[in-house]
């Protein structure tokens, strides 16, 4: 099976170009996505927050992972107490690499390189075989345009793509307007999840990417 982070990094890829999409906030989302995989697994608990200054920290709960990105993942939350904010940011930290080199081993991408005008080197990963990808993209599509009712992994990548601001784009509207696919997508981040630790998870996580992509909008308003 693979990881959320894997399918957000699939989604966000370019099959034909393999270029990504979101690459400047790239890292937070997919620290996330580790983030909540984590919670989703019952690794990992939020803190009750206690008040408006104090900032909630995230626990180990004892239980053991055994995909090798997500026990070091776990190592990181385990060495101090951080805040899901802190450690969204470091968990995304250079992870992409060892995500497509897994989606590469997976022969779902393959690893090209090249140039740009001939002078600068540049590096892509087009699709290989998009059969999962194909899968997972249909079940956004029946979570954010037909309203089925989507289990948590799906409503993980939902949640995290809204967040990115990708959510609208993913999937093909069928008549949808944008606005309604985005508001759909809202509606799903913040509705009942089965576990209090992954709804608190996945809101700490996409409340870090959501602040990240409006400070980057913000800053190229101002350029």
């Amino acid at each position: 099976m693979t990881l959320v982070a894997e399918d957000l990094l699939l989604l966000l890829l370019d099959d034909e170009k393999g270029t990504l999409a979101a690459s400047s906030q790239l890292h937070l989302g997919l620290g996330g996505a580790l983030l909540v995989e984590l919670a989703l697994a019952g690794a990992v608990e939020v803190e009750e927050k206690r008040g408006f200054w104090h900032s909630a920290k995230v626990r180990p709960t004892g239980v053991e992972v055994e995909e090798p990105l997500l026990r070091e993942a776990l190592a990181t939350v385990a060495a101090k107490e951080r805040t899901a904010q802190d450690l969204v940011n470091r968990l995304g930290k250079g992870v992409k690499k060892d995500l497509l080199a897994s989606l590469e081993r997976r022969r779902m991408v393959e690893r090209r390189t090249g140039t740009v005008l001939g002078l600068f080197p540049r590096t892509t990963w087009p699709a290989v075989d998009s059969t999962h990808e194909d899968a997972v993209r249909r079940a956004l599509t029946a979570a954010l345009v037909s309203g089925a009712e989507p289990d948590d992994r799906t409503r993980a990548l939902v949640a995290l793509l809204h967040a990115l601001g990708r959510a609208h784009r993913t999937v093909e509207h069928q008549g949808m307007s944008g606005g309604e696919v985005r508001k759909r997508a809202k509606a799903l981040a913040d509705g009942d999840w089965a576990a209090k630790a992954v709804k608190d998870a996945i809101a700490a996580s996409t409340a870090a990417v959501t602040t990240a992509v409006a400070a980057g909008g913000a800053a190229a308003g101002s350029s």
